[in-house]
């Protein structure tokens, strides 16, 4: 089959905000587990248990939505997280769930915090000096929503 697209070929690798996007998670999750492994949680998880320490979704959905999961990995890393005493179902009205951390679930967090500050810093430093953190922050927030 004749390649239609040569001179598009050329552009995926540099230019895809896709590929990119996905390698760089690829890279700093690894960088962010490793930090974490300590503490027997990965990224993922530790997201979750700050988004629920902070309490502002009212249910799964909402969280799914929130931290931009696929309802099948959020419910993968709740049960997970569950099974391990970390969080716990609230009561809620209706049939939203709403997750809550337990005591032994505060404490792993706040024990893995000063790994996740420390891999934190180190992305921080790594990046070039014309690279302002809080631009890059911003770029992707944008290019997640664009994406939306």
């Amino acid at each position: 089959m004749a390649n239609n697209f040569p001179d598009k070929l050329s552009e995926i690798g540099r230019n895809c905000f896709c590929l990119q996007s996905r390698m760089t998670a690829r890279v700093l999750t690894r960088q962010y587990n490793a930090a974490l492994a300590p503490h027997d949680l990965e990224i993922t998880e530790f997201s979750l248990l700050v988004a629920i320490k902070q309490g502002v979704d009212s249910s799964m959905t909402e969280l799914a939505e929130r931290m931009a999961f696929e309802r099948s990995t959020l419910v993968r890393s709740l049960k997970r997280i569950t099974e391990r005493g970390l969080v716990e179902n609230s009561s809620t009205k209706g049939r939203a769930v709403k997750y809550v951390l337990t005591k032994k679930g505060d404490e792993v967090l706040n024990e893995a915090m000063p790994s996740w500050l420390a891999v934190q810093a180190s992305v921080r430093e790594n990046l070039s000096e014309e690279i302002e953190p809080v631009a890059v922050l911003q770029s992707l927030r944008h290019l997640r929503n664009a994406g939306r």
